[in-house]
């Protein structure tokens, strides 16, 4: 029996099985900054890789773009896409955009089940205003920052502790 393909079954085996352990060993690192700055770049223990400390009372405010929520402030999300924020219980914070792209968007707490909690969420406008900052006291149920028409792209998480 002669062969018409110069390639053995059991050599595409052995390249198919290395080209899947590159990808894994390429998907299994926590580096996503691709070295150009530590993942702890801000000095206090507060990296992206486990999310953002926010201190209570801190006005968290973020520009509403289609392709994420990109952090303006505090400092330590400026230039973020969709941050984890890392909140404390029962403290009161503010949420919300001030900046948009255009399209209509709007902010949402969710819990981990894709519920809206407490009512919190905005109406859906094209350019953001004063009615698109949410005023709450953070709990336990509270997972997801989202808007609600981009919610693939549009989310981050909140950690309460």
């Amino acid at each position: 029996m002669t062969r018409d393909n110069a390639i053995s079954r059991r050599t595409a085996m052995k390249l198919t099985g290395a080209a899947a352990a590159t990808a894994l060993v390429a998907g299994c690192s926590d580096d996503d900054d691709n070295g150009d700055e530590p993942a702890d770049d801000d000095g206090n223990g507060n990296g992206d890789a486990d999310g953002i400390e926010i201190e209570p009372g801190t006005q968290i405010m973020f520009a509403g773009l289609t392709q994420g929520w990109e952090g303006i402030e505090p400092a330590d999300i400026e230039g973020e896409e969709n941050p984890t924020l890392i909140l404390e219980e029962g403290e009161e914070y503010e949420i919300g955009w001030t900046d948009g792209d255009g399209s209509q968007h709007n902010i949402e707490i969710w819990d981990d089940g894709g519920e809206v909690v407490d009512d919190l969420q905005t109406e859906l406008v094209s350019e953001a205003d004063d009615d698109q900052i949410l005023e709450f006291e953070a709990s336990s149920e509270m997972a997801q920052y989202v808007c609600d028409p981009h919610d693939t792209t549009m989310v981050g998480d909140l950690v309460v502790e």
